[in-house]
């Protein structure tokens, strides 16, 4: 099957959205990659045409599998009031689903590709209507958060912005960017309000990835590693 890139798209979620690793997407798309001269870091050219090897249908199943046991993981592990609500959304001329989940309502857009049952999300047409679950997720529970810094400053996030290791942000695994949640050291009594706007982190035992200031301002910069508990505001 193939895919146009589009604005924002990443590496980490091209691969991961066609389960593929980044090794065979380059070798089969010479043409659609590019290395940037300054920092030596590879990404996708925008509008270019990938080719991928499985069927959109068979990486559909996989990802609204995932999506389902990670969905389970959370309900288990985080003690929440679960408030849903309904919205409708008509399709304007250059929208993508991957921008309108992302950037206008913060929610995954796995959800909203099975919630209104697109067989392809590429081919979405304006004036289509489309349903927007939204998900209401309170409570805390503890959480063992790690930081990134310096080394990924500017770098593009999965959300599709820059990196600012000065920012208030958090990765997350599964949270939809643009939820708020509170962070408090235990230990120290310090108290910080973040907005989830990566994903990761991908080290087992690991459930979150600070910012630099962040982990600064809850005094985990030295340590690296500790225990927090979280808000989902």
């Amino acid at each position: 099957m193939s895919y146009q890139v589009q604005r924002g798209d990443t590496i980490a979620q091209v691969t991961q959205r066609y389960s593929v690793s980044w090794e065979r997407l380059r070798q089969m798309n010479p043409d659609a990659v590019g290395q940037s001269r300054r920092t030596g870091r590879w990404f996708l050219k925008e509008g270019a045409v990938i080719k991928t090897e499985d069927s959109f249908e068979t990486v559909l199943k996989q990802k609204v599998e995932k999506v389902a046991v990670q969905n389970q993981t959370v309900s288990s592990a985080v003690d929440t009031h679960k408030k849903e609500t309904w919205s409708e959304y008509i399709i304007k001329p250059g929208d993508t689903l991957w921008a309108l989940a992302v950037k206008r309502f913060h929610v995954n857009v796995e959800d909203l590709i099975r919630d209104n049952n697109i067989e392809d999300p590429r081919k979405i047409m304006p004036g289509q209507k489309i349903r927007v679950r939204r998900q209401s997720l309170r409570g805390t529970q503890n959480v063992v958060a790690s930081w990134y810094g310096e080394k990924y400053h500017g770098r593009v996030m999965a959300n599709g912005e820059p990196f600012n290791m000065h920012a208030n942000t958090i990765a997350h695994k599964n949270l939809p960017f643009g939820t708020q949640v509170e962070l408090k050291n235990p230990e120290t009594g310090q108290v910080e309000k973040a907005i989830v706007t990566d994903r990761g982190p991908y080290v087992a035992g690991r459930d979150v990835d600070l910012s630099y200031a962040l982990a600064e301002r809850l005094s985990l910069l030295k340590k690296g590693v500790g225990k927090l508990v979280m808000k989902v505001l």
